[in-house]
């Protein structure tokens, strides 16, 4: 089980929290979320459940290439990919080139989700 902390907040506190941090007025805890989603809305279009059936495929059959996960999974490999690079792009997963095929892997299993209106005051 690999858990992953993200939080939610809008893109216009996500830049004052950024500021803060870089002039040193805030220091981020351990256990603050790493990633972060501008709303309830875009984490559940990145973790819908056809997205979570992906993750659970690719933690099960370990598929050695995205041709691979388009058989097991059947969809289209144009679409695969897709999803695949958001994921990546959250750190969700990880796309690693072995002997000529790019194979994923599921770094975040398990999310502990973060908001609220006074929950992430920096």
């Amino acid at each position: 089980m690999k858990v992953m902390n993200v939080g939610i907040m809008s893109r216009e506190e996500y830049k004052k929290r950024t500021i803060a941090i870089a002039s040193g007025a805030y220091r981020p805890k351990e256990n603050d979320p790493k990633v972060w989603f501008e709303s309830i809305k875009s984490l559940s279009q990145v973790l819908s459940s056809e997205n979570q059936e992906l993750l659970k495929l690719i933690v099960e059959c370990k598929p050695q290439s995205l041709s691979e996960l388009e058989k097991i999974s059947h969809r289209r490999k144009s679409n695969l990919s897709r999803t695949l690079k958001t994921l990546e792009n959250y750190g969700i997963v990880s796309l690693k080139k072995r002997n000529g095929r790019v194979v994923p892997t599921v770094e975040a299993t398990d999310f502990k989700v973060e908001f609220g209106l006074n929950a992430l005051a920096y």
